[in-house]
């Protein structure tokens, strides 16, 4: 689709684009917050169903597991019908399964809704990153990321402070799930009347078809219409190439264990802070959801941070390095700063958790953590797709599942981590296994550049990895001019 197509989403105004931007961010908004909202009421859970916290637990591992079947579904499915079909058969059944949960009479209904819910909550997951890949072009797209990657960390905070009140004022719990009722139903609704198609190739199919069935002329066609892989070709391509790609590339498994290493701790906070906020400082369920609300005042500073100061510097490097792109490795320059505080604040919240001591001084370890969360995932998630550019979707594909592995596992054993090693003891392990992870960033900032040279699927292998004497010089010229 040419530049200048006004079918082209990228010409749409600037205005409009942000909107689009601004609701698929309220769409992974709403996935998210739908994985937590069940932490608050654990104890009415646990009273009606007389299951265990094992089990309780597992209302929200079993959400998060179903992100691990979505992406793989919902990514491919976008790519061959389009962004909205997918959206809107997705939002239908998850709405659906949301009043499944309301209505749930047993353990078993609401344990199978919550993992199909998980599975079809997944789609904004898998494809609101490629809208905004499909109406921003590379120079927008930076700050379009940033703020679209608050919607993963705010859901998860905000749904135990909600849950958290309305357990608290004695609503019953069904009426937590007839809230995301509410919530994926007005999404739903919003997704049929204004979001609009924003894949180009799909686009074009439409177009096509359009123009055939107006001219009577077959011999219009999109390229998308053309592809001629079986249904077996398909499935392989889908399932397979995404798991092919991590395990024969070391770069990308040392990224998608320490991104999924985070977004499990983000997941196993939902048990640890009950044990050291509503046990040892005995606050109501709502007080202690409030609790997470500085993960995600950390975060919001952490996207200001970006757009203020990383942002306008990358776009210097864009002009050092004209006509070529900017190398990968200079997206580690956020991570570097970011994983050392990221590992700090588990020592900082591990050792002031005691009952004795102020609950600010765990509270206010949220906000670094939280800080470096978003710095670690906009560094990591932009040197993947920066490196390997036309597989960068098979990559984030495969990194997408093994995240929501970890997200799924992480809060089974944490409770039972918490309790045998006390809070003390378990953050610090959390903090050494950060610790471990922490050159990372460092390593592949300088070595990047080597190690893509040597990658089967990296394609930026031979740029340049420092700025062109030329381009230097140019600027030097007018810095003085």
């Amino acid at each position: 689709m040419k530049p200048d197509d006004p079918d082209n989403p990228k010409t749409w105004s600037y205005a409009y684009r942000w909107y689009v931007t601004m609701f698929s961010a309220v769409l992974v908004l709403n996935a998210t917050f739908a994985s937590s909202a069940p932490s608050g009421i654990v104890p009415q859970l646990m009273k009606k169903f007389t299951f265990g916290t094992e089990v309780a637990t597992l209302t929200i591992a079993l959400f998060v597991a179903g992100y691990c079947v979505g992406p793989l579904l919902w990514g491919p499915m976008s790519e061959q019908y389009g962004r909205k079909p997918v959206f809107v058969v997705s939002f239908l059944f998850y709405t659906g399964f949301q009043v499944g949960c309301a209505l749930s009479q047993n353990t078993a209904s609401i344990l199978v809704f919550r993992f199909l819910g998980g599975t079809f909550a997944a789609a904004p997951l898998a494809n609101s990153g490629a809208v905004m890949s499909d109406v921003w072009d590379a120079d927008t797209r930076g700050k379009a990321m940033a703020i679209f990657a608050l919607a993963p960390f705010a859901g998860p905070t905000l749904g135990p402070t909600i849950s958290g009140f309305m357990d608290v004022a004695g609503v019953s719990w069904r009426w937590v799930f007839w809230l995301l009722t509410l919530f994926a139903g007005t999404c739903l609704v919003l997704i049929v009347l204004t979001l609009p198609e924003t894949h180009a190739p799909t686009i074009l199919v439409k177009r096509a078809k359009r123009l055939r069935k107006e001219t009577g002329d077959s011999r219009y066609w999109a390229p998308l219409e053309r592809n001629n892989m079986t249904t077996s070709q398909k499935v392989k391509h889908i399932l397979a190439r995404p798991f092919v790609i991590l395990f024969r590339e070391p770069m990308l498994i040392v990224i998608t264990v320490y991104m999924s290493f985070i977004y499990g701790v983000v997941y196993l906070l939902f048990e640890a802070y009950p044990i050291v906020f509503t046990r040892g400082h005995h606050f109501n369920a709502g007080i202690s959801g409030l609790m997470f609300l500085p993960i995600f005042i950390g975060a919001v500073f952490a996207v200001i941070a970006y757009l203020l100061i990383f942002n306008p510097r990358y776009h210097r490097a864009m002009e050092q390095f004209a006509p070529h792109p900017v190398p990968p490795e200079y997206r580690m320059e956020i991570s570097m700063y970011a994983a050392p505080i990221y590992a700090l604040s588990f020592f900082w919240f591990g050792w002031t958790s005691y009952p004795t001591v102020s609950y600010w001084a765990p509270l206010m370890a949220g906000f670094p953590m939280g800080f470096a969360i978003i710095w670690l995932f906009l560094g990591l998630f932009n040197y993947t797709i920066d490196a390997y550019l036309f597989v960068a979707a098979s990559a984030l594909s495969a990194m997408t599942v093994m995240r929501s592995l970890f997200g799924a596992g992480f809060p089974m054993f944490a409770t039972q981590m918490y309790e045998t090693l006390n809070p003390r003891w378990a953050s610090t392990l959390l903090g050494c296994l950060a610790l471990l992870m922490t050159p990372t960033p460092f390593v592949l900032r300088k070595y990047g550049h080597r190690l893509r040279k040597h990658s089967k699927y990296a394609p930026t292998g031979n740029l340049p990895h420092k700025p062109p004497k030329k381009a230097v010089q140019e600027k030097t010229v007018e810095d003085v001019a």
